[in-house]
């Protein structure tokens, strides 16, 4: 929100600061599904006022990783496969749109973006360890600025807008749940074949693995969210949580 006479900039400020560090603790897992968000705990935590910290939520609460409830506050939005399921399902119509369009109109400018965000991706480690790591952030906002350049040609910014939110929602599960499974999975090589199908402008094989990496990490997550037992505790906003707490998950 642009500082306006009723926000000045220095608040408008700590908005965006709460709003980034809420949400950054959110979908990378240090605050888990359900917990109850007090704005008091969370100003002492952050060093903020309370109006920030309410604004922050709103705009959260706007993006579907907070829930507002009558009386009772602000928790972080819980999980469930029905809304996993339901999110794969919107994820894949989305992005086949958008990246046939993409693929369609993008020129030489767009191209390059996606050699150059593949190319930075590339050259991280895949694997988180059990503690949330600096390399961990870079990673994530890489392997999203990546997703991100695949369909940023479509036209619409609407679209644009909708598919990162949708990629934001989807990496929560990726991080609150440590997906286990027999079949090893090459993220990087998914990756490099991903992007050489979009440069090479071979959109129906581009959608398809686009669909498959999608569906891959999905189809991995289903099973820990069987039950509460396979979930992470939740983590509530009172507790001084050291740095490195967080649920990692070993698939990308």
């Amino acid at each position: 929100m642009p500082p306006t006479e009723q926000q000045p900039p220095r608040a408008a400020s700590l908005v965006t600061q709460a709003y980034q560090q809420l949400r950054r603790e959110i979908v990378h897992g240090r605050l888990a599904p359900g917990v109850k968000l007090r704005v008091e705990a969370l100003g002492e935590r952050y060093g903020i006022g309370a109006s920030p910290i309410r604004e922050a939520l709103n705009r959260l609460t706007s993006e579907g990783l907070v829930q507002q409830q009558d009386q009772r506050g602000f928790q972080v939005s819980p999980v469930s496969m029905d809304e996993l399921i339901e999110l794969t399902r919107a994820r894949r119509w989305i992005n086949e749109i958008a990246l046939r369009e993409s693929i369609r109109s993008g020129d030489e400018v767009w191209e390059e973006s996606v050699l150059l965000a593949f190319h930075r991706l590339s050259r991280m480690r895949t694997v988180k360890g059990a503690n949330l790591t600096q390399e961990d952030i870079i990673w994530d906002q890489l392997h999203q600025q990546f997703h991100a350049s695949l369909v940023s040609a479509c036209g619409s910014r609407h679209i644009v807008e909708f598919a990162n939110r949708l990629f934001e929602q989807a990496d929560r599960y990726r991080n609150l749940v440590v997906a286990e499974s027999t079949q090893a999975r090459n993220i990087p090589e998914e990756h490099r074949m991903l992007m050489e199908a979009v440069i090479g402008r071979r959109a129906d094989e581009a959608v398809a693995r686009l669909n498959d990496h999608i569906q891959s990490t999905t189809d991995l997550i289903l099973p820990r969210l069987r039950g509460p037992a396979n979930l992470p505790a939740a983590t509530s906003s009172n507790s001084a949580q050291p740095p490195g707490a967080y649920c990692a998950e070993g698939s990308r």
